[in-house]
């Protein structure tokens, strides 16, 4: 890590050199006001690249992801809802190198999913996503009224490192976990529907409830089960670690897990996150996986954060 940081300065260090000599020629009219500008344009991405970057800086932030999305209130507009966010999610992460996993996925009863959990793996790959935790907010006109009515739909997306073994030592007594097999559905080779391979895991002292059926096997299933576990509990200790130190940091803005943070209004054309306040007027390229700019945004706000206005509609 020290000598990644070590080699990104020194290149912004020779743009910046170079920029500074570029400017000197352009003086003695050796170089084009043009060519000052370029190199200018340059350094400055490079700089403000590595100050983006700069913000992953806590040890989960480098860690593979698990991203899982539940349906709200709604019936077939939420579930299809999600499902739509769940392309979206693998349509960035796909574009961004990040190699995607399925782990469960529990269809609707008309359309779309009513949960589902993928893997995302890649260098960085929790720190681009874990801005993501929050209700997404959907607002359209409903393909499924005959009366073409403005309809909200709402999903929960959930964000935690997967923490591998080498990562974090959590002890996890047997006692304290409840194991149910049941038939996998979904997305998936069908092999899976004919034995109850699937399994689902209940920390009890914890409440948290994982579920995997990516696997042939029931055994294989549980072990991923029981990471994506490990993982859900380091989580909870991180979070808990970061409420302390808010308590502590009486100034310092915090968002609620759990609250809207994007809202995606199609008729109107727009997208809006509503805590960084980044806005585009293209929702077709954000929900075809063009989240980039939202995840960055969201970032550098969250290392100042300040209060922004938010559109009600």
């Amino acid at each position: 890590m020290s000598k990644k940081w070590v080699e990104e300065y020194q290149n912004i260090a020779r743009e910046v050199d170079d920029l500074e000599g570029l400017y000197e020629f352009q003086k003695e009219e050796m170089a084009t006001v043009e060519e000052v500008d370029a190199q200018y344009a340059k350094a400055a991405e490079i700089l403000a690249d590595a100050e983006f970057r700069s913000t992953l800086n806590k040890k989960e932030d480098s860690m593979n992801a698990v991203l899982t999305i539940n349906a709200g209130a709604g019936g077939t507009e939420a579930c299809d809802w999600s499902a739509m966010l769940l392309r979206m999610y693998r349509m960035w992460a796909e574009k961004a190198g990040f190699k995607v996993n399925d782990l469960f996925e529990q269809e609707g009863d008309a359309a779309g999913i009513k949960s589902a959990s993928i893997e995302v793996r890649g260098d960085y790959a929790y720190g681009w996503l874990k801005g993501e935790n929050g209700v997404h907010r959907l607002v359209r006109i409903s393909p499924f009224n005959a009366q073409g009515k403005r309809q909200t739909s709402f999903s929960s997306v959930f964000v935690y490192p997967l923490v591998e073994d080498n990562d974090i030592e959590i002890v996890i007594r047997p006692d304290d976990i409840e194991m149910d097999v049941f038939r996998a559905s979904g997305a998936g080779g069908q092999h899976v529907n004919r034995t109850e391979s699937a399994v689902r895991l209940r920390h009890l002292p914890s409440g948290i409830v994982v579920e995997c059926q990516a696997e042939r096997s029931q055994h294989q299933n549980r072990d991923r089960a029981m990471t994506m576990l490990k993982s859900r509990l380091y989580e909870l200790e991180v979070r808990k670690r970061q409420e302390e130190k808010d308590k502590v940091e009486a100034g310092k803005s915090k968002i609620e897990w759990g609250s809207q943070i994007r809202s995606y209004v199609l008729d109107d054309r727009w997208v809006k996150d509503l805590r960084s306040g980044y806005k585009v007027h293209n929702p077709d390229a954000v929900l075809n996986g063009d989240l980039g700019p939202f995840l960055k945004a969201y970032l550098m706000w969250e290392s100042n954060p300040t209060p922004v206005e938010t559109d009600e509609d």
